[in-house]
């Protein structure tokens, strides 16, 4: 069983930054992807942003540019660094770790981002 522990949420002013963190542990196969996704009040699950094997990353349209992702595959690490917060972030955001044999999700860690 693959346990995934987020830390790093919480309220923020517009225009700051904050750094998520999901440490992956337990029984883990090759990993092929680590990502995190976001749902907001009222609307569907979505992709933040993922990194793939080999360092491919992907974002969602509204993130790029100001927000970077990263892993420490030795640790089973993945990092969300979000810049320049925008109120409509405010989200509760969602560790994914998946390999051939497992698809971990995280329990959530809420961003807040208001004035």
């Amino acid at each position: 069983q693959v346990k995934l522990v987020e830390s790093g949420g919480g309220l923020v002013e517009p225009g700051g930054s904050l750094r998520l963190s999901c440490a992956a542990s337990g029984m883990i196969s090759s990993v092929l992807v680590m990502g995190w996704y976001r749902r907001s009040p009222g609307k569907q699950r979505e992709l933040v942003a993922r990194i793939l094997r080999g360092g491919v990353t992907n974002y969602g349209d509204s993130v790029k540019g100001r927000f970077t992702i990263s892993s420490d595959n030795a640790s089973n690490t993945v990092y969300l660094q979000m810049n320049t917060l925008k109120v409509e972030d405010t989200a509760v955001y969602y560790c994914n770790v998946g390999g051939y044999d497992f698809d971990a999700w995280g329990q959530g860690t809420q961003v807040i981002v208001s004035s």
